[in-house]
């Protein structure tokens, strides 16, 4: 017995050692250790009595100097744990009542030795830990409840089995575990006299040993198990669940750009080796300090074209030639470069932007040309048979095209004869007439706007018939120019 309990003591502590914990990954455990029986609950009349003197260690615990137990249990998830617990004992104390003096009184109890009955226990438990629930590594509460069969001398019985443990974890798969269990039988008792000799007694039984995790499968062996490795077949780190960091640099492989060289997280895993804020793999020129936008290229002359590119890197160039300069073009003969000149084939004045500026004969031109545009009656139609209205329309044109950059508005206007509603709505009309002829005629739309003003500003007296004739008119006036500058119309 003495050499077996040996064996069994190596035998567990070789395999607890070898395990891995965790309920949820190992989900076998082994205990074994030294159990006591208490038959004092079998003594008490009521059940406060059974429990009023526990602890009563060397007067009424029956103790087996050895391993006494052994138990099996398997985790089936959510907290609970189903096991079965195999027990030996040898009870030379058993507690029993003596009638107290007094009717009705307390009772006194005495204890005796039954004859070294050997004691036999199997039980079956399904229990609750509590260590998910507190969050807690190290302490493990639980609470018991099951079944089993006690083997008592010649006599055997079943019982109702509560209980109450606490496991203490030294590690992760080793732990110390403590439980306390009221056995209560249902059958009868019997007490002769001579004897004292139970027959079957309900009792507490006390157990303290170790337990052992096992089960789990690391297969790279970097201590997270494979259910919960995200990398189970290359061993890794716990912060990144058991995947690789091969260059170190804080950044797991999978996510790291470049796994094998360090770097920064900023430039996910990859270095920058010539500081420019550009990773060396997205960095064109990574040995040389340059330019985001040129993908860490220099633009030494800074005209925007990278150096790599760029025919002429220290003098500054448009792209269009290749980053070199391009010789000055002066089309128009105005001192001012094609390149800056908002008209470059009409010399105009370096304060026009060289645009010509409109000039007051060019504008009398304009008013003499618009005012001899006529109109069928009532209609916004040019007239066919009254003035030459394609030639003055062509003569507008002709003046409109030497100012490119030049703002003009059309002018429409009616006499007073009629309702202003229809005369507002007819000079709109009619201005809209010349301003599309003019578009037709090639005149850019955007420098040209047309507004209806009904039988407002009278050039001439509406009372009289030739004063009526003025003031039915067109007006072509200069608004602007390429610097933005407006006069009055």
């Amino acid at each position: 017995m003495k050499h077996l309990n040996k064996l069994l003591v190596a035998g567990m502590m070789v395999m607890g050692l070898s395990s891995q914990a965790q309920d949820s990954n190992n989900k076998w455990a082994i205990g074994f250790g030294v159990n006591a029986i208490d038959y004092r609950s079998s003594a008490g009349g009521s059940f406060p009595d059974q429990f009023d003197q526990p602890f009563l260690v060397s007067e009424q615990w029956n103790i087996l100097p050895s391993v006494s137990y052994i138990t099996a249990s398997r985790y089936v998830g959510s907290g609970f744990i189903v096991g079965l617990t195999g027990s030996i004992n040898q009870i030379d104390k058993f507690v029993y009542a003596v009638p107290g003096q007094t009717a009705g009184g307390p009772n006194d109890y005495a204890v005796s030795n039954p004859g070294d009955l050997m004691y036999y226990g199997i039980d079956a438990t399904v229990t609750y830990s509590f260590m998910e629930l507190i969050k807690s590594k190290v302490i493990e509460p639980t609470l018991s409840v099951g079944g089993g069969y006690t083997f008592l001398g010649k006599e055997s019985y079943g019982t109702v089995n509560p209980g109450v443990g606490l496991n203490l974890w030294f590690t992760e798969n080793i732990g110390l575990s403590l439980l306390g269990t009221y056995k209560k039988s249902f059958g009868d008792r019997t007490y002769p006299a001579s004897t004292s000799t139970p027959d079957a007694p309900s009792y507490t039984q006390y157990s303290a040993g170790l337990t052992f995790k096992f089960g789990a499968k690391d297969t790279d062996g970097d201590g997270i198990y494979d259910k919960d490795d995200a990398c189970p077949e290359v061993a890794g780190l716990k912060q990144f669940n058991g995947c690789p960091d091969t260059d170190g640099d804080g950044i797991e492989d999978s996510k790291d750009k470049c796994p094998t060289i360090a770097g920064p997280a900023e430039f996910q895993g990859c270095p920058d080796t010539d500081g420019d804020g550009v990773a060396d793999p997205d960095d064109a020129c990574p040995t040389t300090p340059g330019l985001k936008q040129f993908k860490g290229c220099p633009d030494t002359d800074g005209d925007g074209t990278p150096d790599p590119s760029d025919k002429c890197p220290t003098v500054a160039g448009p792209a269009s030639n290749g980053g070199c300069p391009i010789p000055v073009l002066d089309s128009d003969g105005d001192t001012i470069p094609d390149d800056v000149d908002a008209c470059p084939l009409l010399a105009g004045p370096a304060d026009n932007k060289g645009c010509p500026k409109v000039t007051a004969e060019s504008l009398e031109t304009l008013r003499v040309e618009a005012r001899s545009i006529f109109f069928d009656t009532g209609k916004a139609t040019f007239s066919t048979t009254q003035g030459n209205t394609s030639g003055r329309l062509d003569a507008i044109k002709e003046v409109l095209k030497n100012y490119p950059t030049a703002k003009f508005a059309i002018n429409g206007y009616t006499d007073n004869v009629g309702k202003p509603a229809m005369n507002q709505k007819l000079s709109e009309a009619r201005a809209k007439a010349v301003y599309d002829a003019l578009v037709s005629r090639g005149i850019n739309p955007a420098n040209l706007t047309y507004t209806g003003y009904g039988d407002k500003n009278p050039v001439k007296s509406n009372k009289i018939a030739s004063g009526r004739a003025e003031n039915r008119r067109t007006e072509v006036v200069y608004v602007g120019g390429v610097d933005g500058v407006e006069i009055k119309k």
